[in-house]
């Protein structure tokens, strides 16, 4: 971590505002943005939290972030005042690792009665790949796309053979780009130009980087 970060941080947590925006005010342009482009790096990549990674999904997609935990993550109104939530799972790899976007996600401590109730609510998918921080692809589709809810049916039926059981989960609910890549209204909300994705391509299983490459812009 950038030492002017590590103080500037420090002094946030323990100074008053006041001794803050003087201590910020005295900084440089420059060490301003190194400040900001380490603070943005570490966050992005931060693997005990998606919150940016959700937020900039959501939002790419039209919709208003939500910030509760126990709802979905986003909302927008469409025609006569309705409105359609959606359910962001960013995913985001290190190029050092050995993991590979495949267009996936998962769901945590999943029932199904959860399952129920996102097919009730008819919300959209937002799947979303990020490398060392930087937004690769943004794709949407309906939550209740066939073949996607059959992934989750199927895991679900696995884990409770004969039905929920109260106080118990399915601890991760997984799916990846074959779940929805054939669904009906799928949609690429976002994607890196084809020079730019080229440059991914070791980072993103073979299959879903063609399906992506087909779809990329050639500017």
């Amino acid at each position: 971590m950038n030492k002017e970060l590590e103080e500037i941080i420090k002094i946030y947590a323990t100074k008053s505002h006041k001794e803050f925006n003087q201590y910020l005010s005295d900084l440089s342009k420059n060490s301003l943005i190194a400040v900001l482009t380490d603070l943005l790096t570490l966050y992005m990549n931060d693997q005990n939290s998606s919150t940016l990674r959700e937020f900039l999904t959501v939002k790419l997609a039209g919709y208003e972030h939500e910030t509760d935990k126990l709802g979905y993550n986003g909302y927008k109104t469409i025609a006569y005042g309705k409105s359609i939530k959606c359910e962001a799972k960013p995913k985001n790899i290190k190029s050092e690792g050995r993991k590979k976007l495949n267009g996936g996600g998962n769901f945590t401590d999943y029932t199904f009665e959860r399952l129920e109730r996102d097919i009730r609510e008819d919300i959209n998918m937002l799947i979303s790949g990020f490398v060392d921080g930087k937004l690769i692809y943004v794709i949407e589709f309906p939550f209740r796309c066939e073949t996607f809810v059959k992934k989750l049916r199927e895991q679900l039926e696995k884990r409770f053979p004969k039905g929920d059981i109260t106080g118990q989960y399915l601890r991760s609910a997984s799916f990846s780009y074959k779940d929805y890549i054939n669904c009906d209204s799928l949609k690429v909300i976002y994607l890196l130009p084809k020079k730019e994705l080229e440059k991914f391509k070791n980072y993103i299983v073979r299959d879903f980087y063609k399906f992506l490459l087909e779809r990329a812009d050639d500017k």
